[in-house]
């Protein structure tokens, strides 16, 4: 790749890792004789403003060095530039699970270099959560996802898929659940009461939860994940099946493949989308597929 790359750190990733990988990152791109600059976001979300300037300038291989949030911010403002870009991943976040999904290491600078640098494109799927016109690029969730995702602002000793996991497992006893009108593209709606609704595009979220292990990122459509509410011992076990990957199937989970869903809740939601909380505007929701929105630079393989 002779062609110029413009990189996004978000610094406080991984709580502080983006700002380790500074130097390793630019030497690894640099040493293939391509121009490569850099900026560093100073404030939450200023990676997407980043991104399309780099863009604007001209650039045409982004690359983001941080989790799926960082991720998600940057590929949201090449998908709106409407123009050709490359998306890059470097992981240096607390979960980085697009990357597992992708087939992106997550410790090797060295090999997420050379993943880039080879210049082998897919284009992906993204979602898309109206009518707060949000993209997503991994998931968007609700319930216990957010309750988890809160818990862990508040423990600074753990990270990682260690502290997703610490904080899921302490909102097995805290969280209440919610009622929700959920219908599939073509469905009737159905009310139910949730423990958690997980709207993926990718696999793997949280850190390591293969929450749609058949979610494909180019087939055109969203996995949808439903578990329904129920006690603290029905909720381990489910939790247990959930890190296997052997949840589907099971009486209190139930998965729905559609190209959108529509959600009405009793008020707005706050809800995720790759780890970045969010509130609703409204309390009806929909939630669609966009087919084939982003480039993303990855293996030959995947």
């Amino acid at each position: 790749m002779a062609e110029p790359v413009y990189v996004v750190f978000n610094p406080q990733s991984g709580k502080g890792r983006g700002a380790r990988l500074v130097a390793p990152v630019l030497s690894a791109l640099s040493a293939s004789g391509a121009a490569v600059e850099h900026g560093r976001s100073t404030r939450a979300g200023e990676e997407a403003e980043l991104a399309r300037a780099a863009v604007a300038r001209g650039f045409r291989t982004v690359v983001a060095v941080g989790g799926d949030g960082t991720w998600s911010n940057v590929a949201s403002a090449l998908i709106r530039s409407g123009r050709p870009v490359r998306l890059g991943l470097v992981p240096a976040g607390t979960g980085c699970d697009l990357a597992k999904s992708l087939g992106i290491p997550g410790n090797d600078v060295a090999a997420c270099a050379r993943i880039i640098l080879a210049g082998n494109t897919r284009a992906i799927d993204v979602g898309r959560l109206l009518p707060d016109d949000r993209y997503f690029i991994n998931v968007a969730g609700f319930g216990y996802d957010i309750a988890v995702i809160e818990d862990s602002w508040n423990v600074r000793w753990l990270g990682g898929g260690a502290l997703y996991l610490y904080c899921a497992l302490r909102q097995i006893h805290r969280f209440p659940g919610f009622p929700v009108e959920m219908a599939a593209e073509g469905e009737a709606p159905v009310r139910r009461e949730l423990l958690m609704l997980v709207v993926a595009n990718a696999r793997v979220f949280g850190g390591g939860f293969r929450i749609a292990p058949g979610a494909d990122l180019g087939d055109g459509l969203l996995d949808a994940t439903a578990f329904a509410n129920m006690g603290v011992v029905r909720r381990l076990q489910t939790l247990v099946r959930l890190l296997r990957g052997t949840h589907a199937g099971t009486p209190a989970v139930s998965a729905t493949r559609a190209r959108s869903f529509r959600l009405r809740f009793e008020r707005p939601p706050a809800y995720e989308t790759d780890g970045e909380w969010n509130q609703a505007v409204s309390s009806e929701l929909r939630i669609e597929c966009v087919p084939r929105a982003l480039e993303v630079l990855a293996p030959s393989q995947w």
